[in-house]
């Protein structure tokens, strides 16, 4: 059997829990390697020993988010139709609608440098940086701005890789953009006495590293699909399809961090060293979250090919064998985050205070993973199917209606110890939500078409 008939037998016949297994393991050791792009920054301005450059980290992260926000809108979109073409047995469209990926990515990252230099300081006192953090934030979110076409450039590649079920290639960005990033970040921190400037430099070259290396597979033919000049302009349904997944991808993403902003916000109000903690917590969560968005990403294929071929018996199967292995696998985690918390978080920081609090938020928030698993694998598989709508219901409802709404009442009820129980409040309530609705809907489809 060649490499593409075994990439089509991955997504079309291959046992459900084996095939979630085989498509979501490379991608989560991939962004294992990737949780080292915000654990590699936070170790070394850690090591320091500044914590106000550690909270201006943690204060800038949103700005990666946004940039990821809106790659997640052509990759998710470009992704979601390229599966669905590929399902029902349309190369050429999906080759096209590479193509057109590849040209939203520049435009793009063009539009998040420009507009985002000339309104810097305005973004960073909205993130909520004060007298002590705000010089070193608008040091590392500038850098990371003007960046913004490789950050975007290699997330929003390794999507379109996968898309094809080409799980191994790509991660192979992300792997080389971290090592790169773990080289040159001691370099530029000490050696060169950039500190936090040089840690968005090595960010930004590793990033870079990465996009090179997804682009040279496209190149070199490893890859099912390759970009073409003959296909660089869109067609209005290529675009309407695009758009129409992927903007309430973009808008999922960017509520995520307008609630990590309002966190942020309130955390200040406890003191500028509280953010630092947080900072670390969320940052060791992010481990935790690497996993269960692996899952999720390997499940995007499988879900899209099958449903382009129609085939809802085995998308049933998937959603069932997908969120067992996801939940199994984060309580594991969870474990490990519950008993050795304290010496996860000196790793980063020697200040007894930010250890302590940091340890507590941890312990705290850590109850999120075998819930919030299955949340995203239910909305990657809305998006995989076409039916965006769906998706960012459940995050307009998580987010906005209950996320943020518990938290400002939670923080004015209990303060801080409130403040960090709502998220996962939130997520035990949107796991139910959020998996009911996706077997209602695939039972529907299966339905109509016996039917």
């Amino acid at each position: 059997m060649s490499k593409d008939d075994k990439r089509i037998y991955t997504l079309s016949e291959e046992a459900p829990a084996k095939a979630v297994i085989k498509l979501g393991v490379p991608l989560i050791m991939g962004m294992m390697i990737m949780v080292l792009y915000n654990l590699v920054d936070t170790y070394f301005i850690g090591l320091m020993h500044d914590d106000y450059q550690l909270a201006a980290v943690n204060l800038a992260y949103p700005i990666m988010m946004i940039s990821i926000a809106i790659s997640n809108m052509v990759g998710t979109g470009a992704a979601s139709l390229i599966a669905r073409s590929f399902g029902a047995g349309n190369k050429e469209k999906a080759n096209h609608t590479l193509t057109v990926g590849f040209t939203l990515t520049v435009v793009n990252s063009l539009i998040v440098t420009i507009v985002g230099i000339a309104l810097l300081s305005q973004i960073v006192t909205g993130l909520g940086a004060k007298e002590n953090t705000f010089d070193y934030t608008c040091q590392y979110t500038f850098i990371i701005l003007l960046g913004s076409i490789f950050t975007m450039g290699n997330y929003t590649f390794g999507q379109l890789l996968r898309a094809e079920g080409s799980a191994r290639y790509s991660i192979i960005g992300m792997v080389l953009g971290t090592i790169v990033n773990i080289i040159l970040d001691p370099i530029f921190i000490f050696v060169l006495g950039l500190e936090i400037r040089g840690a968005a430099i090595a960010t930004i070259i590793g990033n870079a590293s990465g996009m090179v290396a997804s682009i040279m597979l496209y190149a070199t033919g490893k890859s099912l699909l390759k970009p073409s000049m003959k296909y660089i302009l869109p067609t209005a349904e290529i675009l309407k399809e695009i758009f129409w997944v992927g903007v309430p991808a973009t808008l999922e993403t960017l509520l995520t961090s307008v609630a990590y902003i309002v966190n942020n916000n309130l955390a200040v109000g406890y003191g500028e060293l509280t953010v630092a903690a947080m900072g670390v917590a969320q940052k060791i969560l992010s481990l935790g979250n690497y996993i269960y968005q692996g899952f999720a990403a390997g499940t995007q294929p499988l879900m899209g090919y099958n449903y382009g071929a129609r085939n809802y018996k085995r998308m049933m199967s998937i959603l069932k064998s997908g969120v067992m292995v996801v939940s199994s696998v984060e309580l594991c985690v969870m474990a490990i985050f519950g008993i050795f918390a304290p010496q996860l978080i000196g790793l980063f920081t020697q200040s007894p205070e930010v250890i302590a609090t940091s340890s507590m938020v941890l312990r705290t928030i850590m109850f999120i993973l075998p819930f919030v698993g299955a949340i995203s694998m239910s909305r990657t598989s809305f998006q995989a199917m076409g039916q965006p709508q769906y998706a960012f219901g459940i995050t307009l409802v998580r987010q906005l209606f209950l996320y943020v709404p518990l938290l400002l009442l939670l923080n004015h009820l209990f303060g801080f110890q409130g403040m960090i129980k709502a998220q996962p409040i939130t997520e035990i309530i949107m796991m139910v939500v959020s998996v009911s609705l996706l077997a209602r809907v695939i039972n529907r489809f299966s339905t109509n078409t016996e039917m």
